[in-house]
C-alpha cells in the first residue's frame, strides 16, 4: 500500500502519522519525506505493509495533519496513459515497447496523432490510434482531440514529441496531468528548434527537459533532466541524434517516477522521490 501527504509543515507530523500507521497493523517499509521550508511544506511517501480500510485510514490520516493537506491511500495502482503524438517515432516506440512488455508502469489507453504517420507502429503493438488533425479551425480540432482523450479517461497525457501549442482551455481541463519531453536543458533554449540554437552558440552540453505542462510555454513544473557532452565536431544533426536518445531516456524515467507516485507538485516545482 502507497500513502502521499502534501500539507502545511507542523511539528509531530511523523510521529502521528508513524501511530496511526502503528495502531492500524501496518508496518513502514519505506519512508521518504521532506519539508520546503520556505513554503513551511510538508511532502511524504509511504510504502506500508498490512491491510487496512482505505476510507477509514484516510480519515484517521486527515485528523492529525492541518486543514487542506492532500492525501491519497494507495493511488490507483493500474493507471491508464493516452499519448499524443506528430511524425516523431522514438519516444513513442519505447513507450509502446515497454507497455507491450508490462514494464511501463501503466496501460496505454490509446495514442491520438495529428497525422496518421505514427498509426503502423500502434497497429503492430495493437494499440488503438486516432487521428485529429489540426486544421483551419485549431479551436474545433482541440475540442475533438479532449473529447477522445475524456472517452479513455486517462490518469496522465503524454506528449511524446506532439508538436502543437496546446490551449490554456486544455491544460486546464488535464492540469497536473500533462507530462511534456522537451529537447533541451530548461530554462535553456525553450521554443522551437533548440538544437540550432545550441549549434550556433557553440555549447558543450545538450539536454532534454520532462515536465508538467502549463498555460506558460515549456515552464511547467520540471520533472526530470539528463545532459550529455558535445563538442565542436557536433553537426546540427549530430546533435538531433543524440538529443534523441536523451529525450527518450528522460521520458522514461519521468513516466517511472509520476507512475509510482513519487512526484509531488506544488506551485510551479515538484519534489521528487527518486529510488
Amino acid at each position: 500500500m502507497i500513502i502521499i501527504i502534501q500539507c502545511k509543515d507542523h511539528i509531530g507530523l511523523v510521529s502521528d502519522i508513524s501511530r496511526i500507521l502503528s495502531e492500524a497493523g501496518l508496518n513502514i517499509i519505506s519512508m521518504r519525506e521532506h519539508v520546503d521550508k520556505a513554503e513551511v511544506r510538508f511532502f511524504m511517501r509511504l510504502e506500508v505493509d498490512g491491510f487496512a480500510d482505505e476510507v477509514e485510514l484516510e480519515d484517521k490520516i486527515r485528523k492529525v495533519v492541518p486543514e487542506g493537506a492532500i492525501i491519497q491511500v494507495n493511488p490507483v495502482p493500474d493507471k491508464k496513459i493516452v499519448i499524443l503524438v506528430t511524425k516523431e517515432y522514438h519516444c513513442l516506440a519505447d513507450i509502446l515497447i515497454r507497455n507491450n512488455f508490462g514494464t511501463l508502469g501503466a496501460s496505454v489507453a490509446c495514442v491520438i496523432g495529428n497525422h496518421d504517420i505514427l498509426e503502423k507502429i500502434c497497429v503492430r503493438f495493437d494499440v488503438p490510434f486516432f487521428m485529429i488533425s489540426y486544421g483551419e479551425d485549431a479551436k474545433s480540432s482541440e475540442n475533438q482531440l479532449i473529447n477522445k482523450i475524456q472517452e479513455h479517461n486517462p490518469d496522465y497525457i503524454v506528449l511524446a514529441k506532439f508538436m502543437r501549442i496546446l490551449s490554456p482551455v486544455f491544460v486546464s481541463e488535464f492540469r497536473n496531468k500533462i507530462i511534456n519531453i522537451h529537447h533541451s536543458f530548461l530554462p535553456a533554449f525553450a521554443g522551437a528548434n533548440p538544437y540550432r540554437q545550441a549549434f550556433e552558440r557553440g555549447v558543450k552540453l545538450i539536454g532534454a527537459t520532462a515536465h508538467f505542462v502549463t498555460d506558460d510555454l515549456d515552464e511547467g513544473p520540471i520533472i526530470a533532466q539528463q545532459i550529455i557532452p558535445v563538442n565542436h565536431s557536433f553537426t546540427v544533426l549530430d546533435m538531433v541524434r543524440s538529443g534523441k536518445e536523451i529525450e527518450t531516456a528522460v521520458l522514461a524515467k519521468a513516466l517511472r517516477l509520476v507512475l509510482n507516485d513519487r512526484v509531488f507538485v506544488y506551485k510551479n516545482k515538484t519534489v521528487v522521490f527518486d529510488n
